[in-house]
């Protein structure tokens, strides 16, 4: 009779302990079950960037721009690029040089020749540089900074091509696209992957300077560079974004006949002066170290500084707090403007 009574109670015993356990199972599970679901709804509610893909670990490439007033009405592709910057070049032009990430954009035009300040800006971003053609000095810079490019003049006709229609300088019909770039990219054996972040931090949540005391209207935009050059911003409060446009005259890009327009300007001036005994009066420029600029975006600016140590580091752009600039989330234009030259904001 103990023996039946003290199996029992041991059964008694083992039965608690599975119940027991099964529940704490359950319970374990439920609430790991719970948490996976909770971490999948936060990745699933973190909206991404449109202009970029952060994750992304291509490296950007860089093209030279022509921006000839006769050869601008053939400018193609640029509403693909997430960064452009525009700087002075000879005779009061300027030049742009376009990067892009992650597109497939099918004519990019036109392609022109570098000068060696232009670039710093391909170094800073770490890309892959497309231009045609060198001023001997930029030519001497790509050899020794040892510097990944795709060049027009030893390409032509293989990841180059002209557009013979056109009405126009035969130097300024030189055109590329992507496909056709990233085919040198792998024929060359480029590095592909970029080993550095972003110049920029874009913001997904909408940046609204006119919260700030600091902020002024910025609606209308002239950036004189020379007698000849003044580039214009109006301000779209439809779509958010500045439509540009050269001497009062809309930028349009050939193909899509729509006029260029973007999110984030910055402005900033630093000294250029003349090469002497350069016979096509080619620039210097003084682009390292520090200054003041703008940074325009939802009609509206604030002043910004920025810093640039060496030619191949990042420029580092700051608030007024000294706090690194967080952009909205858009393509970018950087204006760098000759020093003294007219600046007016609206």
């Amino acid at each position: 009779m103990k023996k039946v009574i003290i199996i029992i109670l041991l059964l008694l015993i083992g039965a608690s302990f599975s119940i027991g356990s099964y529940f704490l199972y359950q319970k374990y599970f439920k609430e790991q079950e719970k948490e996976d679901v909770e971490e999948k709804e936060v990745l699933k509610e973190v909206p991404k960037l449109k202009i970029i893909d952060v994750n992304s670990k291509s490296r950007p490439i860089a093209v030279m721009i022509n921006n000839l007033s006769t050869a601008r009405p053939y400018q193609s592709g640029l509403q693909d690029a997430y960064l452009i910057y525009e700087i002075i070049a000879e005779g009061g032009i300027t030049r742009f040089i376009a990067f892009f990430k992650d597109q497939d954009t099918e004519r990019i035009a036109s392609v022109r020749s570098t000068r060696p300040y232009f670039l710093d800006y391909v170094l800073e971003n770490d890309a892959i540089f497309v231009h045609w053609g060198w001023s001997t000095q930029a030519y001497q810079d790509i050899k020794s900074l040892k510097i990944d490019n795709i060049d027009g003049i030893s390409y032509e006709n293989k990841y180059f091509k002209r557009d013979n229609t056109l009405n126009v300088a035969v130097e300024h019909r030189g055109y590329t696209s992507m496909s056709l770039i990233n085919k040198a990219i792998n024929d060359l054996n480029y590095r592909q992957e970029t080993n550095q972040d972003l110049l920029f931090n874009y913001s997904v949540d909408e940046i609204d300077l006119s919260l700030k005391e600091e902020a002024i209207k910025a609606e209308n935009i002239d950036i004189k560079f020379s007698s000849s050059t003044t580039t214009n911003y109006q301000y779209d409060n439809d779509t958010k974004t500045y439509l540009r446009s050269v001497n009062n005259k809309a930028n349009i890009d050939y193909i899509t006949k729509k006029q260029y327009y973007f999110k984030n300007i910055i402005t900033y001036q630093v000294k250029n002066t003349s090469i002497s005994n350069d016979d096509k009066g080619r620039q210097s420029l003084s682009n390292i170290g520090s200054g003041n600029g703008y940074y325009m975006t939802n009609g509206y600016a604030i002043p910004i500084k920025w810093e640039k140590k060496t030619r191949s580091s990042q420029t580092k752009y700051y608030d007024l707090n000294g706090e690194e600039l967080i952009i909205n989330d858009g393509n970018t234009f950087v204006e760098i403007q000759p020093l003294n030259q007219s600046l007016s904001i609206k």
